[in-house]
């Protein structure tokens, strides 16, 4: 079998920041699909690998950059791609990861199938003149046609206030992309590059003001800075006047990095356990009891190790704080 995976490292910045920061979805799902969520909704990953079985040629592993359910009043799928540049093979690679997602989790009873389609999206960090603001899939059945558009969300169309006011903070680190035409100027002119750097202040300090009215936790703030500088090593690595002056701002001591790695041995532990119980009641309960054993235990670490108060874990974790302590002290 051979798996295809065609990402880069705006990808996996992409993925990270849904996998760490998965409150940060909502505002993107509401912006893109005109949904109105309010983000108290549960959201569930679906797995992102999926097999393709083409006509004469062996079977084939893609990874898509985002499968999830989100359960408001209905329970929604959603499939979103993060894209550097378009092109017209995309609109290809979405109805293939659409229709197999669809297909995985059909239904058959007596002899109908039932395929339910996922809300799909693309997020494109560059665009041009031509790059449209949807994708049409056009499907002609012997019953019928079917029509469904697929969103495209522009990252460079969007201004601080406008990801702030959105609350579109998934989209901080590709901000940079908004620059990118211009790195050669402001490598040569220090105070077209000090025009730059005054955004970038602007950025950190609302972010540290969101982390402290508590509209954000810290561990995301530092999540948020710490992928903004992982895009801007990647997208102005001829530039080094640039990076480094834009990484200072962003920079500093990243004290949750550490943070993360217990996050993510807590979650991967929390996945092992969800599908030892999954055996026993069911796979997919035993993912969901799984990821939650997972989330406790690495907010329990965070708390121990000081590195995330108390208040704030039990607010994560939607339980009382003298019901965390319990944990704490067991």
């Amino acid at each position: 079998m051979e798996k295809i995976n065609t990402g880069t490292p705006y990808d996996d910045v992409f993925r990270t920041l849904i996998n760490d920061c998965t409150e940060l979805i909502i505002p993107v799902v509401n912006e893109v699909f005109g949904e109105h969520y309010t983000g108290e909704e549960e959201i569930s990953f679906l797995p992102n690998e999926h097999f393709m079985n083409r006509q004469g040629t062996d079977t084939k592993e893609k990874i898509t950059d985002s499968c999830f359910e989100i359960y408001g009043s209905t329970r929604k799928t959603y499939h979103i791609e993060c894209q550097c540049t378009a092109d017209h093979s995309m609109v290809i690679r979405m109805f293939e990861y659409d229709s197999q997602i669809a297909l995985d989790h059909g239904e058959i009873k007596e002899n109908r199938l039932t395929v339910t389609f996922p809300g799909s999206a693309v997020i494109y960090l560059r665009h041009t003149r031509t790059t449209p603001d949807a994708m049409t899939v056009e499907i002609i059945t012997p019953g019928g046609m079917i029509t469904y558009e697929i969103p495209v969300l522009k990252t460079q169309k969007y201004t601080i206030e406008e990801l702030f006011d959105k609350k579109l903070l998934l989209l901080i680190p590709f901000y940079i992309f908004t620059y990118e035409s211009r790195f050669p100027e402001y490598e040569r002119d220090n105070e077209k590059l000090t025009e730059m750097k005054m955004e970038y202040v602007q950025i950190r300090n609302r972010l540290e003001n969101l982390c402290k009215d508590g509209e954000i936790s810290e561990y995301i703030k530092c999540t948020l800075v710490d992928m903004s500088n992982k895009v801007m090593e990647q997208i102005a690595l001829k530039y080094a006047k640039v990076r480094k002056e834009v990484t200072s701002i962003m920079g500093g001591k990243i004290l949750e990095y550490e943070a993360k790695t217990i996050l993510q041995r807590g979650i991967q532990e929390g996945r092992q356990a969800g599908i030892q119980e999954g055996r026993q009641a069911g796979i997919q309960e035993g993912k969901k009891v799984g990821l939650q054993e997972g989330r406790l235990k690495s907010y329990i670490e965070l708390v121990k190790d000081g590195l995330l108060p108390i208040e704030e874990a039990a607010k994560r974790l939607n339980m009382k704080e003298e019901e965390l302590k319990k944990y704490l002290e067991a």
